[in-house]
């Protein structure tokens, strides 16, 4: 049978180039991956400058506190205290984010049912993973982990119609994609270096998602259009009053 960690030759050959660097490519995904969970504190800068959560969803800092619960128990289940230790790391931090972006939005209602929604989900999972046969557990959850984490990258995508009608990317965030970018294209550098298709699929797909997004703002501005004109406009009515 052949082996199910068999890479095409090109990848083979890749990943023996990389070898020698599989420390420092480690330790480069290691540290970006921390940094990526500071990532949402521009979002929270932006929601504190303008005073309230207008075009701004709660979903990534919701998605973040998910994703570093399930990780976390996947931390436990292989034991490993880097994943456990960097995990309860996100945790804090999402939280706090959740919390500022409660302290701010108008629609308090809405986010509590939304995070309602996440605790069930999570719950239900948790729950799962405490059921399940011990020997299928870390293949399963791994794979339930995956899959959840391609929904939050491509989440952003769900909003494109609005995007291309609006032609804007406002809404969009822009430093959680970027620096997402960066982290799944280390780990698939790394993966390259394990010759672990697992991590090779998981982080190839990933980046595919982040670089979609990212051309969206290369092609639409930030802004709409005629808010970005009238706020021009302002400036400069205020520069004549000066």
């Amino acid at each position: 049978a052949p082996d199910s960690n068999y890479l095409p030759i090109k990848m083979e050959a890749l990943s023996d180039v990389l070898q020698p660097y599989k420390e420092l490519v480690g330790s480069v995904a290691g540290i970006v991956t921390v940094a990526q969970m500071f990532s949402g504190s521009f979002i929270c800068y932006d929601i504190y400058k303008q005073g309230n959560t207008r075009g701004i969803g709660i979903a990534p800092f919701i998605g973040g506190v998910v994703m570093s619960l399930l990780n976390l128990k996947y931390g436990f289940i292989l034991r490993d205290d880097m994943m456990i230790q960097v995990n309860f790391v996100g945790l804090g931090i999402n939280l706090l984010y959740v919390l500022i972006y409660f302290n701010y939005t108008s629609e308090k209602v809405k986010v509590w049912a939304k995070m309602g929604l996440a605790g069930a989900f999570t719950a239900a999972l948790l729950g799962y993973a405490e059921m399940e046969d011990p020997k299928l557990i870390e293949n399963r959850f791994g794979t339930i982990i995956t899959a959840f984490m391609f929904y939050l990258i491509a989440s952003p995508l769900f909003s494109l119609g609005e995007i291309i009608k609006n032609k804007s990317t406002e809404g969009l965030p822009f430093p959680m994609i970027f620096s997402g970018a960066i982290v799944t294209f280390m780990w698939l550098l790394y993966g390259i270096i394990l010759k672990n298709k697992f991590l090779i699929i998981q982080n190839f797909v990933a980046v595919g998602l982040c670089a979609i997004q990212l051309s969206l703002f290369v092609i639409y501005p930030s802004k709409p259009v005629g808010k970005a004109r009238a706020k021009a406009q302002a400036k400069a009515k205020a520069k004549k009053a000066d």
